[in-house]
């Protein structure tokens, strides 16, 4: 099985935004040194409490200080750019740092409607055309545009060696049709679904079409874990996330990523259940606990890889969840 990370660069209430970013890297570096395939940053948009607006400026300070993992976004968000700017951005990411470069496509806003109003005009439209704007950009980062292209005479330069690898993202049948369809290869957001994964990785599957020759459909699935020496310290732990993701889920004023104590004040009028609804979505335990969880996964998607995201208050109980979990798996 392979494994991967996922990053939203969440600032803790302890933290400057610039010392959340800080630890971005070096939960990149931990990756590589553990053996994870790829590291990938998201990127967001006004939203309080996440430190990374600008993926592609990210991923030239992480490759600059790591040697071999990939590197990559999850998502660029597509519907807000030219695809002829994305992919000189990732050319040229690529050409620094070749054969390391991935593209996660994605289709959502990112942030308020304000935001998205700022950052771009005309987003539904956008939204609208985005099998269209995934064409292009493909077209520019294969360096193949067709004659009668209206951009044929133009090149993403600099064209790199070995070109970024395009992935779809997405939580949906309508994005996995899309990726089957342009034949690219699909990551579902399975932390961010209530559908029924399983059933649209297998629409991806049964639609797919080879984009070029010897092509094959790739699957990740994005999950939620929390892992810890014990499964009591994991359910600890996973306090601070919980009570964040409800705080902004109550559109109440948060200072980032609340300490486990100050979770655990926050939690203590609270009904017994909501903790456990919320749980649901996600993976939270010791290396056993989780291991078994990512199988029954991997066997429930057919995927070819589990990307996890993780969010703690602590940088340390982070980069420890990610440790305990590759050496259970990767070992």
């Amino acid at each position: 099985m392979k494994l991967s990370i996922l990053d939203q660069a969440p600032i803790s209430s302890n933290q400057s935004p610039r010392e959340a970013l800080q630890e971005s890297l070096k939960l990149a570096q931990a990756g590589e040194n553990l053996g994870y395939t790829r590291y990938w940053i998201a990127e967001h948009h006004d939203l309080p409490g996440l430190a990374c607006s600008a993926p592609e400026v990210m991923l030239g300070y992480i490759g600059s200080n790591t040697k071999k993992i990939r590197i990559g976004s999850g998502a660029v968000l597509l519907p807000h750019y030219k695809p002829y700017k994305v992919a000189e951005v990732y050319n040229m990411l690529a050409t620094l740092f070749p054969n390391r470069i991935d593209v996660g496509i994605g289709r959502a806003p990112g942030g308020s409607a304000e935001a998205t109003n700022a950052l771009s005009d005309n987003f539904l439209q956008q939204v609208w055309n985005m099998p269209n704007s995934v064409q292009d950009l493909l077209y520019f980062l294969d360096n193949d545009i067709p004659t009668e292209h209206h951009h044929a005479r133009v090149s993403a330069s600099p064209i790199p060696l070995i070109p970024p690898i395009p992935w779809l993202l997405g939580t949906s049948k309508k994005s996995a049709i899309l990726a089957a369809e342009k034949g690219l290869a699909y990551a579902f957001g399975q932390f961010m679904s209530d559908q029924d994964g399983g059933a649209i990785i297998k629409q991806y599957k049964d639609h797919f079409k080879p984009r070029k020759h010897n092509e094959s459909p790739q699957v990740i699935v994005t999950v939620t874990a929390i892992c810890a020496e014990t499964s009591e310290k994991a359910d600890e732990i996973a306090l601070s996330s919980l009570v964040w993701g409800l705080q902004r889920k109550r559109g109440e004023e948060t200072h980032g990523v609340p300490d486990i104590q100050d979770a655990k004040d926050y939690l203590r009028n609270e009904k017994d259940g909501l903790l456990d609804d919320m749980k649901k979505g996600m993976i939270i335990g010791n290396p056993q606990e989780v291991k078994k969880a990512f199988l029954t996964l991997q066997d429930q998607y057919n995927a070819d890889e589990i990307m996890i995201v993780t969010i703690t208050h602590s940088p340390l109980d982070k980069i420890q969840s990610y440790r305990l979990i590759a050496e259970e798996i990767l070992k």
